[in-house]
């Protein structure tokens, strides 16, 4: 857990907790229509329940969904990460929740999201147990609202003008407008989007399918169009943090890395190189709550903001994503529309969004009801 929430959580000792199991169960669940990037298109998503069991009875879970193209993660690797070495990382052990989460995080290198499932469910049960909503625990807060974006995928223009039009009418002020390839074809993708919701104000997430020159090219060219464009995210690919830096300095738009940062040694490095204005946190990057706001920590400190989004992941991981927001004045922004992309609405709880801007909804830990093992079950094997 970073400095900063550890001392902002100090104000109550921490309670040592005695894990006597850990669970998961695989789940399926469809989205209501394709999910596109430049790097993947997802019709059904496949993720994976982690739950811990204390010893008094109190019940904490968390959420890794399969995310091939970005952690090398799929739902049975997931799963067995789960049931193999982070379940003997911590069951039948007593400690912290610092100590535990620390356990979680050197069980299983190379498995992201699987390590971020089980430590948001050791943050829910141990909040669960202090009967406190976590974000408090975290030294945050529960009575603000964020505006919510809602993600216009990568398709033809006319049928993300036709997206852009729906999530306006619900109530969405900001729209993420997925781009990244074709450098003619994605300014007609935006001129459609903008002229279907001319009042909206866009994010623009390449998910690295730029060059740096390509970005600098077609970003000034929207700048000179004057579009409505807040910032762009990940322009370039990932380890291409020298080029990040070259669009940072050449265009006017705000630029935000995603893939390009994981852990809070990674966001040192991109603050040294000048090569974002901003930071994406993700936990299925991050590996955990802990890691996820030293992030936020060093953005702090560099004077820079944060955005903290999600893969297509389900509720219960939206909402451990929500907590964060909330808990570190750095996190200015989020992208957490996911579970709108769901054709299920399980687990019920933990928030709402109103007119498109995203509240907590408060009750011990994530306020999540229990998802049921059976609810959007995956087929087996």
């Amino acid at each position: 857990m970073s400095t900063a929430a550890l001392s902002r959580s100090a104000i109550r000792p921490e309670h040592p907790l005695a894990v006597r199991a850990v669970r998961h169960h695989r789940h399926r669940a469809p989205l209501l229509r394709p999910f596109v990037t430049a790097a993947r298109r997802t019709e059904c998503v496949e993720y994976v329940v982690a739950e811990v069991e204390l010893n008094d009875g109190t019940i904490g879970q968390g959420s890794a969904a399969e995310t091939v193209a970005v952690t090398g993660e799929d739902a049975a690797s997931i799963a067995a990460a789960l049931g193999g070495p982070l379940r003997a990382a911590v069951e039948g052990r007593r400690g912290t929740l610092r100590e535990l989460t620390r356990a979680v995080a050197g069980a299983a290198p190379g498995a992201s999201s699987a390590r971020a499932a089980l430590d948001v469910a050791l943050h829910d049960a141990w909040a669960r147990r202090l009967d406190q909503t976590l974000v408090e625990l975290l030294g945050g807060r529960t009575g603000g609202q964020l505006p919510n974006d809602m993600t216009i995928s990568l398709e033809d223009p006319d049928s993300m003008a036709q997206h852009a039009r729906e999530a306006v009418a619900g109530g969405h002020e900001v729209l993420k407008i997925k781009l990244g390839g074709n450098i003619e074809e994605d300014r007609r993708r935006l001129r459609a989007v903008v002229e279907a919701a001319p009042h909206a104000r866009l994010r623009l997430d390449a998910n690295q399918g730029w060059s740096a020159p390509e970005a600098i090219r077609i970003l000034d060219s929207f700048t000179a169009e004057g579009l409505p464009v807040d910032l762009v995210e990940q322009p370039v690919p990932a380890a291409d943090i020298a080029g990040m830096a070259r669009v940072r300095e050449a265009t006017d738009i705000p630029v935000m890395a995603d893939e390009s940062v994981w852990t809070a040694a990674d966001a040192r490095r991109i603050v040294a190189a000048g090569a974002a204005d901003m930071l994406n946190i993700k936990l299925a990057k991050t590996g955990g709550i802990g890691e996820a706001l030293a992030i936020a920590d060093v953005a702090l400190e560099a004077g820079l903001s944060c955005m903290v989004g999600a893969m297509m992941e389900p509720r219960i991981s939206i909402t451990a994503a929500a907590h964060v927001a909330f808990a570190h004045p750095a996190i200015t922004t989020i992208d957490l529309d996911p579970p709108a992309w769901f054709s299920s609405a399980l687990p019920f709880g933990g928030y709402a969004q109103p007119g498109g801007r995203l509240r907590l909804l408060g009750g011990p830990g994530l306020g999540l009801d229990r998802l049921p093992e059976d609810a959007d079950p995956a087929p087996p094997g």
